[in-house]
């Protein structure tokens, strides 16, 4: 195969860089039909870093690889036959690129940004860091971040090097990219708490304290989550249901300080509501 993008590929690879092929349109290849409509499980939800397991160039960035027989393989040859050009998959390279699309865009960047290796785009400029975080469109006008889980046309590099050459040319993730996708704090909105059920089994709680500690350690749980807020919450609720929401000792106040917590967290009302609702469904309370 003498495709140029292939060939690219195989260099890229070799250099410990993970490729996938794009099309013409220069986006990734379409699932193959095995994994339409997220059918296969596990890679096309893209919440989560790592290889795609599927024969075919499938999931984009997931599909990012440096093994030679995979690129090499009859899956990935028709696909390469209608490339238009080659992606890597930031993240995996260990890199980060602020994507400049403008002249602005790139004029703040050398007002702000460390100098590291740049490289001409087709609109503006692609500024390589070492180092990952998360990736983020938009994080101000005319940039974007190609990081992890994300995929970055490859631009040549002159002179082309290994990943471990790249790396040694690249400069430090610098603070002030990685501020660009820190989430600001949400302002805590007014508690909208559903009712307690009402209960009507046996007592076990021998103390008020008793009660009391089990509400402050759900707020605690949830406070504490740093990722799956949503399933936190919601498993929270449900221990919460579980140990206090049959004999009618938990009140609407304490429905109120979960999801007040919960909130403070980033959940709205209605994700709230509704993780309660489906908690006390599920307990039959």
């Amino acid at each position: 195969m003498t495709l140029p993008p292939f060939r690219t590929a195989l260099e890229l690879a070799a250099a410990g860089i993970p490729v996938l092929p794009l099309r013409k349109g220069k986006v990734p290849f379409a699932n193959c039909r095995a994994c339409l409509y997220t059918s296969c499980g596990g890679r096309p939800n893209m919440k989560t870093p790592g290889p795609c397991t599927c024969p075919a160039p499938c999931h984009g960035w997931a599909a990012a690889t440096t093994d030679t027989g995979v690129i090499t393989s009859p899956a990935w040859a028709t696909a390469w036959q209608g490339a238009g050009a080659v992606a890597y998959h930031p993240g995996g390279a260990g890199l980060t690129v602020v994507d400049l699309d403008d002249d602005e865009a790139i004029t703040w960047a050398r007002a702000s940004l460390p100098r590291t290796v740049v490289v001409a785009t087709t609109r503006g400029q692609h500024w390589l860091y070492r180092g990952t975080m998360p990736s983020a469109n938009a994080v101000r006008p005319g940039v974007d971040i190609k990081s992890v889980m994300a995929y970055a046309r490859w631009r040549a590099l002159s002179p082309p090097c290994t990943l471990s050459g790249l790396l040694a040319r690249t400069a430090d993730l610098p603070d002030a990219v990685r501020a660009l996708t820190a989430k600001k704090p949400s302002p805590v909105r007014p508690a909208v708490a559903a009712p307690a059920p009402a209960g009507d089994g046996p007592c076990r709680h021998r103390t008020p304290a008793y009660l009391e500690r089990g509400i402050a350690m759900a707020e605690q749980r949830i406070t504490a989550a740093r990722s799956a807020v949503h399933a936190t919450v919601y498993q929270t609720f449900l221990a919460v249901l579980s140990t206090h929401g049959r004999c009618g000792c938990l009140a609407d106040g304490h429905v109120a300080r979960l999801f007040t917590a919960a909130q403070a967290k980033g959940e709205t009302p209605r994700h709230c509501a509704d993780a309660w609702d489906s908690a006390r469904a599920r307990l039959g309370v």
